[in-house]
């Protein structure tokens, strides 16, 4: 556990944690969190991406998590079933294990001695869309959202299609996602299962443009994760952010409208990124304003 001491709150900061699934999987997490959370229990925050915390995004995580966790929350960076270091297979984008998933490592950081019993979450791009779609399972815990480019219309507004069109994006996020699932997880972490754990993943990931492309029109594929057909769905606060040079900025006007519940949006002159990491920046207190304003804690 390493400790380090800035910020309003002092913090200390543990590699990883692993957190039970419903079915026996565990979840690897790295979390971050005030020094003195076992006698004055917070509100968490998660991000919850598939993006490989020991490595892709651990310069990012290293950035927002700890400065969040400095101003009085528990910031818990999960990776995705099938990613990282946690168990199991990814197969494909927002699937229901993803959301069911979600909504039990939400329910286990709640009951934590060092949680308050009230959950944030955020996330941009993968992490903006299953924010959207995991409010939509209206776990009880979870009080209030930060998506960031990010949309609730898988179909139109994702990478895959835009007006009927195929996108060229449609194969670089499926490369992408492929060179990523064929990653084997970290033995540091995982112990001697990582070669067993890796096996599995390059056998059963797939090629997820096999699947993109049979899906060209609007149909269930799609639907399953269309924030956009239930609006209602969403009963906790959001706050939308994007860029002017991003392609989901749409969707932020959408939601707006659409939302029965308090909704506040934020666009810069930034393309895919973080405020605080586009040009020109914005600080990374935008969001802890927001879980700070009555909604969690």
């Amino acid at each position: 556990m390493e400790h380090i001491a800035k910020f309003p709150y002092a913090i200390e900061s543990t590699e990883n944690v692993f957190i039970p699934m419903r079915d026996g999987a565990r979840l690897a997490a790295r979390m971050w969190m005030p020094t003195d959370a076992l006698k004055n229990p917070i509100p968490a925050v998660i991000e919850y991406i598939p993006y490989r915390k020991r490595d892709v995004t651990r310069g990012r995580d290293s950035l927002n998590h700890p400065y969040i966790a400095g101003h009085g929350y528990a910031c818990v960076r999960i990776d995705l079933r099938g990613s990282g270091d946690s168990d199991g297979v990814l197969e494909d984008e927002y699937l229901e294990v993803e959301h069911t998933d979600a909504v039990d490592a939400i329910s286990w950081i709640a009951s934590q001695p060092w949680c308050d019993g009230n959950v944030g979450m955020m996330g941009i791009s993968w992490g903006g869309f299953n924010s959207l779609q995991v409010a939509a399972k209206q776990p009880p815990e979870l009080k209030a959202i930060i998506s960031a480019s990010a949309t609730e219309d898988l179909y139109v507004d994702n990478m895959h299609y835009m007006g009927g069109c195929l996108l060229s994006d449609n194969l670089s996020e499926a490369t992408v996602m492929f060179a990523f699932n064929s990653l084997p997880p970290d033995p540091l972490i995982v112990g001697d299962r990582w070669r067993e754990m890796w096996s599995e993943r390059l056998r059963d990931s797939g090629l997820w443009i096999e699947k993109w492309l049979r899906h060209q029109h609007r149909d269930d594929y799609w639907r399953r994760v269309a924030i956009n057909e239930n609006y209602a769905s969403i009963q906790c606060p959001v706050f939308a952010v994007g860029g002017w040079a991003d392609g989901y900025t749409n969707a932020i006007f959408r939601l707006l409208e659409h939302l029965q519940v308090p909704c506040h949006a934020l666009i810069g002159p930034w393309g895919h990124k973080y405020p605080h990491t586009g040009v020109p920046a914005r600080r990374l207190v935008f969001s802890t304003r927001w879980f700070a304003g009555g909604i969690i804690g």
